[in-house]
């Protein structure tokens, strides 16, 4: 069976969804104990303001840059010189950004004032939020020394074909933050500083996890690179620093939502926050699970120089990706408000904050197809070590970002800015998808335009019958949290076994293929065999 192929690629990526579904399951708890002990508070709105700096540094270093740069240089010397010389170039990679990550730390931590300043002014005009947010910043900057290590090892593992173990890492993080709300915070003078110390404690988790399995694969951080593995290395750096700008564009455009949501009313960057995050859970499962299962594969193929098979590999990850995420993002837009109610509102939550994050959540939901196109369609430039391209589209989109942003957010608030980001997001996807066409042709031909036709029909007749479902009940005075959850979830089932149904009569390949494992996980490995 090759590499690419849509079981193999599937099996990957089931694996990463399923590690994945754990650890956002345990995220929506997080975020569940934070919302009720500090809802869209001011000391709520430091901590996330805080907490996206350091964040958005592990993604720009460490799992961003490093893996586009990492992944198809590493697979390139293991497919022309081998593992032992691929496992030194690992080791003189993970030793040279230990060192890169102390100097961020440190210079974090010292210009954590100008950093506040500059991503929220607007909180110099509350007593106390400045400060509050700058102390959380420089206890959160380390985090990003665990976690950007913890992101090579995952780059380093996935090549190697284990998925797990790095999958199941950030689980630690939520754990840790969950016992921090939970213990730590009520004995606390500032409560708000646990969520920081849970921080902490989880990327030194996620790292500590992830050395052991890396080590049984053959990684000895001791073991010095020659010097043609040296000048791999640098190769590998330079192809770090386009991937670094692209990123660094794409982070520009999250500070640029951050600084003008300051100016807003207080609780706007929470309500931002907690919408993002119901979003981020599809993009997690189903996006980050299909880009880290297929790149690995695209980046070997490349290495051979087999375009035709990164192609395969591509198509396969992105309709895979779309079946799953078209009826996902119908539903969390007609059900927004019953989503949000039932997992946020309580305690300092209230419900204008429920209607006001819904609000927010819709704006999202609308380029969610896009944010996770994205995180599959730029790994494909990336293997083929293209850095460049990826940073010209991220320029072009986010510049028109801003721009929407500034005309949105007097009218709309906090949704608005929701609303511009989904729309840089739609531009970025067509600004990828053209570029690829260099790389692997067309795309977007008959047979995808028609394969995702018919998975958008499905979408609305989906997205139809729940919006008539919820006009028949008024979920927000069913009586009681299991009645609530019942009919949640109810609606939800239904909603995708019409969804898999209509597919499955449209001829979609992708729902015949889900309908066929469903089948073989009925019979068991015995009555298939």
């Amino acid at each position: 069976m090759p590499a690419g192929s849509p079981p193999r690629i599937a099996r990957a990526a089931s694996v990463v969804g399923g590690a994945t579904a754990v650890s956002r399951v345990l995220g929506f708890v997080r975020d569940m104990v934070i919302a009720r002990a500090f809802g869209a508070s001011a000391a709520a709105d430091a901590f996330f303001v805080a907490f996206r700096i350091p964040n958005a540094l592990r993604e720009l270093l460490g799992e961003g840059a490093l893996s586009a740069a990492f992944i198809p240089v590493y697979n390139e010397v293991l497919v022309r010189e081998g593992r032992p010389v691929a496992l030194r170039v690992a080791a003189a990679a993970c030793r040279s950004l230990a060192l890169i990550l102390c100097l961020v730390v440190l210079a974090g931590v010292l210009l954590a004032p100008l950093l506040v300043r500059v991503i929220a002014p607007g909180f110099t005009a509350v007593p106390g939020k400045f400060e509050l947010t700058v102390a959380l910043t420089r206890w959160l900057f380390p985090y990003i020394f665990f976690v950007g290590l913890a992101a090579l090892l995952m780059g380093l593992l996935n090549s190697q074909g284990h998925f797990l173990t790095p999958a199941l890492s950030p689980a630690l993080l939520n754990l840790a933050m969950i016992a921090a709300a939970l213990w730590l915070s009520p004995r606390l003078a500032e409560p708000v500083l646990a969520l920081a110390y849970g921080v902490l404690l989880g990327g030194a988790l996620q790292f500590l996890l992830q050395f052991p399995v890396a080590a049984s694969h053959g990684l000895r951080l001791t073991e010095a690179a020659a010097q043609g593995e040296r000048a791999v290395l640098g190769r590998m750096v330079r192809l770090m620093g386009p991937a670094t700008g692209g990123l660094a564009i794409t982070q520009v455009s999250l500070f640029v939502t951050t600084l003008l949501a300051s100016f807003l009313e207080e609780g706007a960057p929470s309500h931002l926050y907690y919408a993002f995050r119901l979003i981020h859970l599809p993009i997690g499962i189903v996006g980050v699970a299909m880009a880290t299962a297929a790149f690995p594969t695209m980046a070997a193929a490349a290495a051979r120089n087999a375009p035709a098979e990164v192609r395969a590999t591509l198509l396969t990850a992105l309709r895979g990706a779309l079946y799953l995420t078209l009826p996902a993002m119908a539903g969390l837009i007609v059900l927004r408000v019953p989503i949000v109610h039932l997992l946020f509102e309580r305690g300092a939550f209230g419900r204008e904050a429920t209607l006001t994050a819904a609000d927010v959540m819709l704006a999202y939901a609308v380029g969610l197809a896009c944010y996770v196109g994205n995180r599959i369609l730029a790994p494909a430039f990336y293997s083929f070590q293209d850095t460049q391209s990826p940073v010209r589209a991220a320029a072009v989109a986010v510049t028109a970002g801003t721009l929407l942003s500034l005309l949105l957010m007097r009218p709309l608030g906090a949704a608005g800015l929701a609303l511009s980001t989904a729309l840089t997001s739609a531009l970025y996807s067509a600004l990828l998808l053209r570029g690829l066409t260099r790389h692997v042709g067309n795309l977007w031909d008959a047979p995808f335009r028609l394969f995702l036709g018919r998975v958008a029909g499905a979408t609305a007749l989906v997205g139809a019958l729940l919006a008539l479902l919820l006009q028949r009940m008024d979920f927000l005075e069913l009586p009681g949290l299991p009645a609530k959850v019942a009919a949640l979830g109810g609606g939800i089932l239904v909603g995708a076994a019409v969804f898999v149904g209509a597919t499955a009569l449209f001829r979609v390949e992708e729902a015949r293929r889900l309908l066929r494992g469903l089948k073989v996980g009925r019979s068991g490995p015995g009555r298939q065999a």
